[in-house]
């Protein structure tokens, strides 16, 4: 790389370890405060995980240990630079699993010392939102972003994106994804639920069964969410029709449970976007990538002139794209950069965007 490319543009290394996905990624900040991709790298311990059917914090921080050298070593082959190009690190701080956020900020730490330049440790949530620069350009200064995944479901108020981000409701129980894997479990469907339930419900009724719409009622607080009613009621239609000696119409149960989640999620955040007057919605985090949410966000959103905006579905998932993008809007927002003492937070709140 040319010392006339690294005066106009800052290479930004990404990596992201809150889970069961090591992620590693590169993007290139223009002078303009452009983000670009250049390369995202991930290796999955999923599979070690499935036959218990929920992650398992031990063998995730095994597995990122294990992987983070030759993932970085894949992202930095792929976006045809060495490390000795990076300019500026950025990392998962949290939240997340513990012991899985500290490989990776201990990673993080290492190169920034080594390398000499400013070192970011920034926050998992943000950075779903974040991402979707990478794929359809820069945010409206202010815009709304539903943020669902296996471990968060979340209305977040966006007012630029490396520098406020504000939670308007968030999920009191289950969150979305988690919801789907339980279901999966009570339907003998794989881990992880979210990809299985998908396909068999576009086999089925999605009105077949009137399951719950939770967190709806006049009383209740129009921004929160709650799915742990809704897999509770699958879980006792399904033992009704056992108990009858009945076969379960299992693509049935998976359409109208999908549609009772992908229903509340759409509908609330619609009328937050109307209420707080923002005319644009972005959808994230690892359930984004299902068909009937996105597909009946599309239609609400075009029926109330909200443009949509879906990161692609390996963006939606757990990378270190969405880390190395968050990093690059905050070093574009004039951040100060994290202490090498850095330490991991399994808690950190959406609005902490930097630690």
């Amino acid at each position: 790389m040319t010392a006339e490319v690294r005066e106009r543009d800052r290479i930004v290394l990404g990596i992201e370890s809150s889970c069961d996905e090591t992620g590693v990624g590169l993007v290139r900040l223009g002078a303009d405060g452009g983000v670009e991709l250049l390369s995202d790298a991930v290796a999955s311990s999923v599979d070690q995980h499935a036959r218990f059917g929920g992650v398992v914090p031990e063998i995730a921080s095994r597995a990122h240990l294990e992987a983070m050298a030759p993932t970085t070593t894949r992202a930095l082959d792929g976006a045809g630079l060495r490390l000795s190009d990076v300019d500026a690190v950025a990392v998962t701080a949290g939240p997340g699993l513990a012991g899985a956020l500290m490989v990776g900020v201990a990673a993080a730490k290492g190169y920034a010392a080594a390398l000499g330049v400013p070192l970011y440790g920034v926050n998992h949530l943000a950075g779903h939102v974040a991402v979707d620069t990478l794929e359809h350009g820069p945010l409206p200064r202010r815009c709304l972003a539903l943020l669902v995944s296996g471990g968060h479901t979340q209305l977040l108020l966006v007012e630029g994106v490396g520098e406020r981000i504000t939670e308007i409701g968030s999920t009191i129980d289950d969150a979305a994804g988690e919801a789907y894997d339980k279901v999966a479990r009570i339907l003998d469907l794989p881990y992880p639920g979210g990809p299985p339930i998908d396909r068999m419900a576009k086999e089925g009724d999605p009105a077949a069964i009137a399951f719950p719409r939770g967190m709806t009622g006049p009383r209740d607080a129009k921004f929160d969410f709650s799915f742990s009613g809704l897999k509770t009621a699958v879980a006792r239609w399904v033992e009704g029709e056992q108990r009858a000696g009945r076969e379960i119409p299992v693509a049935d149960v998976c359409a109208s449970f999908q549609e009772a989640v992908a229903d509340v999620l759409t509908a609330k955040a619609v009328r937050a976007a109307r209420e707080l007057e923002v005319t644009t919605l972005v959808i994230s985090g690892g359930v984004a990538a299902n068909s009937r949410l996105s597909g009946l966000a599309r239609e609400r959103c075009a029926a109330a002139r909200i443009e949509l905006r879906v990161p692609r579905p390996r963006l939606c998932t757990d990378n270190g794209a969405m880390i190395a993008a968050l990093g690059a809007h905050v070093l574009a927002a004039g951040a100060p950069p994290s202490s090498l003492d850095l330490s991991a937070d399994p808690g950190l709140p959406v609005h902490t965007l930097v630690r």
